[in-house]
């Protein structure tokens, strides 16, 4: 494969930021089928568990997903669940559940439901959720969906549940996009936030790097290398439509959505080197935000898109910086390392996660803004790319366990992970898109 050209030089002992890396990685690990199905492994323990019982739905065993299976594992994955024996017992929507029972099995909470397939080959999905401290009954909803939507309305029923319980609205029904390689062929995929039901957005010979969900959830900025340079083009996710935005002389890299979705946040390196560029969604004219002998690249948006965090090597090795939306005098935001790069900023503002080299290898580090705080979360050393979920509970990266690539959430604390794996090939670039409108 032709080497893509890039919008950095090599730093001096391993390539510069994560992307002359994930090309190198994706060139060289071996090819596993990239529509194979995931499956969640989570691991770790929290300091605060919810203990939840899932009845098994009755009818499930008809039906083509295993919908309490579903709930149990979005719940576990968040990090504030984790599941009570349910086994033995017989319930749908409609009971009245000996909460006693359930009291006794250490319980604090209890979903049942049903699944039943209707006439036009339909599936009718109901559940309920019960306070077993309480005994109170927290109500339920109902879902009509076809088979392909069975796995919606499970993740669907974990948001309601952990909701409820938490008081925080829940990440299940949202997806995530990534890039894979597979052969000779890079594949940009979209997914439910646990991995499973990936759709195939854009398939291409060369690379396709860092996707990116505009705020609506409908449209996907990436770049690709089909023109054997990086150009940055947006994706309608529902007609599979794209438009060409950014495609100057030089490098075109590293898309960010702004909050508004009418703006990108661009690395351009059409005069000279890599700098910092506003341009609109719809393509147009750049408007340059940095002006400096450095190299700026890997910007993203404050959650309420006042400012922009980006990487930069103007003080002898990469760091991050902040500016205003509108460019200015950028102040220095990471001091612990080295070696700083691949910025995501919680939806709440309150978290920056970031990948820092640490002994030569890549971690994933999260710092709480207002105090400077940060906290390396992962055991492993080939970190990239992180994401925050909607609700800024949640991390997605890419990392290598095992000798093979894979996705990983993390809860912020890092204390509780969940392997999304199968034989994917080579997965990486991963990004955490929006709240999905019901």
């Amino acid at each position: 494969m032709k080497k893509p050209l890039q919008d950095f030089p090599p730093a001096p002992s391993s390539s510069f930021f994560a992307r002359r890396a994930l090309i190198a990685a994706l060139a060289a690990s071996p090819v596993l089928p990239s529509f194979a199905q995931f499956r969640v492994e989570v691991s770790g323990v929290g300091v605060t568990q919810l203990p939840i019982a899932l009845a098994p739905f009755k009818g499930e065993d008809g039906s083509p997903q295993k919908i309490s299976a579903i709930v149990q594992a979005d719940l576990e994955r968040s990090g504030q669940f984790r599941g009570v024996d349910a086994s033995g017992q017989s319930l749908d929507e409609t009971s009245r559940p000996d909460l006693s029972l359930w009291r006794q099995r250490t319980a604090d909470s209890l979903v049942v439901g049903s699944v039943n397939r209707l006439a036009d080959g339909r599936f009718d999905v109901r559940f309920r959720l019960w306070d077993v401290v309480r005994g109170q009954d927290l109500g339920g909803q109902s879902y009509t969906v076809p088979q392909a939507d069975l796995r919606l309305a499970a993740h669907r029923i974990a948001d309601y549940v952990y909701e409820k319980l938490t008081g925080e609205k829940g990440i299940f029904s949202t997806r995530i996009a990534y890039v894979t390689k597979g052969g000779t062929r890079f594949s940009l995929w979209v997914a439910d936030a646990d991995g499973e039901n990936a759709q195939a957005a854009l398939a291409s010979p060369e690379p396709i790097i860092s996707p990116r969900w505009s705020p609506t959830g409908t449209q996907l900025a990436y770049v690709s290398f089909e023109s054997r340079k990086p150009v940055v083009y947006v994706h309608n996710v529902a007609s599979g439509q794209r438009r060409l935005v950014a495609n100057f002389k030089g490098n075109n890299s590293a898309p960010a959505w702004a909050p508004d979705g009418g703006t990108l946040a661009v690395t351009l390196s059409r005069d000279g080197g890599s700098q910092l560029f506003t341009i609109p969604s719809t393509g147009g004219e750049p408007r340059r935000l940095t002006q400096s002998a450095s190299i700026d690249t890997e910007p993203t948006y404050s959650a309420d898109g006042s400012s922009i965090y980006f990487v930069s090597d103007r003080g002898g090795a990469p760091q991050i910086y902040k500016m205003g939306a509108n460019g200015g005098n950028p102040t220095r935001v990471t001091f612990s390392g080295t070696y700083n790069i691949s910025p995501a900023i919680s939806g709440d503002g309150r978290w920056l996660a970031y990948i820092s080299r640490v002994g030569g290898g890549f971690k994933l580090h999260v710092m709480e803004l207002a105090t400077g705080n940060v906290q390396a979360i992962t055991d492993t050393t080939a970190d990239e790319r992180p994401s925050f979920a909607p609700n800024s509970k949640l991390i997605v990266y890419a990392t290598r366990l095992q000798g093979r690539e894979a996705l990983m959430t993390t809860t912020l604390d890092g204390k509780i992970k969940a392997r999304l794996a199968g034989q994917a090939g080579d997965i990486r670039e991963p990004d955490w898109g929006p709240f999905q409108k019901q």
